[in-house]
């Protein structure tokens, strides 16, 4: 398993990455103090997990996740800040992050947000203690009609089966697909597939 750590502040850097190695076996963990260095990591080397500090320098507040997932589509993304969630969770959420979580959080807390992220789920905690957990089944973010033609797609009904049974278009079966993938985070139906069984069951 692949971290890429984004963070300014080298005390930061090397705690989280101790935190880290001591949690997982098997962790290589790239280290990147400006999101120059960032991009060119992620360019280099597939990541399963980018810790991304929102106020990484050279980077672009409101294009960041744009920017890493423009090389690397299916790169998930927890934001890394001692900023208040509470205030800027939603704004990275929309923006496609997968996580928020606070510097200031407890250890244990910091390590729900990497593992829930991982597993493919999401993670939004509050500051300053009393951490909130939020892993969300993504499952849980399809429309009935959406997850409907999800369960048809990882059975292995092509568009136009799909399309002559459900009575639409191809192009609307197409568009369900598309948001399929786009909520769920994959790029394939293979990795939907994978993804669509492990919240089912």
């Amino acid at each position: 398993m692949k971290i890429l750590l984004a963070d300014d502040h080298s005390v930061i850097r090397q705690g989280v990455s101790l935190m880290l190695r001591d949690a997982f076996d098997s962790l290589e963990i790239e280290q990147a103090d400006s999101f120059y260095e960032t991009l060119n990591l992620v360019k280099d080397i597939e990541f399963d997990l980018l810790l991304l500090d929102i106020n990484l320098p050279g980077g672009d507040t409101d294009t960041m996740i744009a920017d890493v997932r423009g090389l690397q589509s299916d790169l998930k993304v927890l934001m890394f800040s001692a900023y208040d969630e509470d205030q800027y969770g939603l704004r990275y959420y929309q923006a496609g992050a997968q996580g928020y979580v606070n510097k200031l959080s407890s250890e244990e807390t910091i390590l729900q947000a990497v593992n829930a992220v991982l597993d493919g789920g999401l993670f939004f905690g509050n500051s300053l203690g009393a951490p909130s957990v939020k892993s969300i089944n993504p499952l849980e973010t399809l429309s009935a009609r959406e997850l409907e033609i999800a369960g048809m797609l990882v059975k292995g009904e092509g568009n136009l089966e799909i399309s002559n049974k459900l009575g639409i278009g191809m192009s609307t079966v197409s568009t369900y697909k598309s948001r399929i993938f786009e909520k769920l985070g994959v790029t394939n139906v293979l990795t939907m597939a994978e993804k669509y069984w492990h919240y089912k069951n």
